[in-house]
């Protein structure tokens, strides 16, 4: 079988590059391609070989120990093979990304220092949950506490399943509505309210980022799981500490995986029904 990588489909510039792949018996062959073999080159031919080393080394550090993204094009590179995301979702993230910053100088949306990282710190670690969940369809997503529209919204660009973001601030709701409406996410609906007077309905997924500590996350959106829901819900370095905590039966419907984004940050990830009974007992 011919594995192909589609350079079109990096945010990298590509200006001068009439062909953006390469071809080889598998993915592990690449390495012995030089620059020519990455297209059909009008421009300088070193750029393009640059731009292959760097992808070579990229895939080198994530099958090392850590397997962290360090920086933004690593980011974007982790994207582009993970998640495969068309030109247009691409340019909605774009867009998403310059509103968010915009919009972070009117309310504080995001910590300022994180602006320079931003396809680290909060693109590529929201998106990261469609690692753990990659299911289509119509079953519902449901984000808690979206605030900005993460990891929410970066699902909702990459993904067409229905997205409900429950977010009780009235300035973060029109920020989530605004995005919305621009980027013409009509798939994303947004409750602003307290998640205590939200409408039961049935959720394929929860996510949350900064909720809430997890008993009480778990013990407010437990009457929206079922026994197929899964659970995406990042933590900083206490998620083990956190779970430890929870009623035995809750602790066995979870693991932890490691955020590819922090090595301070960890991933509680479930699947399951959290039952009323469940509630208070170890």
């Amino acid at each position: 079988m011919t594995w192909v990588t589609d350079l079109a489909k990096l945010p990298l510039p590509v200006t001068g590059y009439s062909v953006h792949f390469i071809t080889s018996s598998s993915p592990g062959d690449e390495e012995g391609c030089d620059s020519r073999e990455f297209g059909q080159v009008k421009g300088n031919e070193d750029q393009a070989g640059s731009r292959f080393r760097g992808m070579t080394e990229w895939r080198k550090a994530v099958n090392s120990q850590d397997g962290l993204l360090k920086n933004e094009e690593e980011a974007r590179i982790w994207m582009a093979e993970a998640l495969s995301p068309t030109a247009a979702q691409w340019e909605r993230l774009e867009r998403f990304a310059a509103m968010l910053v915009a919009e972070n100088v009117r309310q504080n949306l995001i910590a300022a220092s994180t602006i320079p990282t931003i396809w680290v710190r909060h693109i590529a670690d929201s998106a990261q949950l469609l690692s753990f969940d990659s299911r289509e369809g119509d079953g519902l997503w449901i984000d808690l506490g979206s605030g900005p529209g993460l990891p929410g919204l970066v699902v909702a660009i990459l993904s067409a399943r229905p997205m409900l973001l429950v977010e009780s601030r009235k300035r973060r709701c029109d920020f989530l509505r605004a995005v919305a409406s621009e980027l013409d996410l009509q798939h994303v609906e947004v409750a602003e309210m307290p998640l205590e007077r939200v409408e039961t309905r049935p959720a394929a997924t929860i996510s949350a980022r900064a909720f809430a500590p997890l008993d009480k996350l778990l013990d407010l959106s437990a009457r929206f799981s079922t026994e197929s829901t899964r659970w995406l819900l990042p933590k900083g370095r206490n998620a083990v500490k956190e779970l430890a905590l929870l009623p035995e039966a809750w602790q066995r419907m979870f693991h932890v995986e490691q955020s590819r984004t922090d090595a301070d940050s960890q991933i509680l990830v479930g699947r399951g029904k959290i039952a009323a009974k469940q509630r208070g007992k170890r």
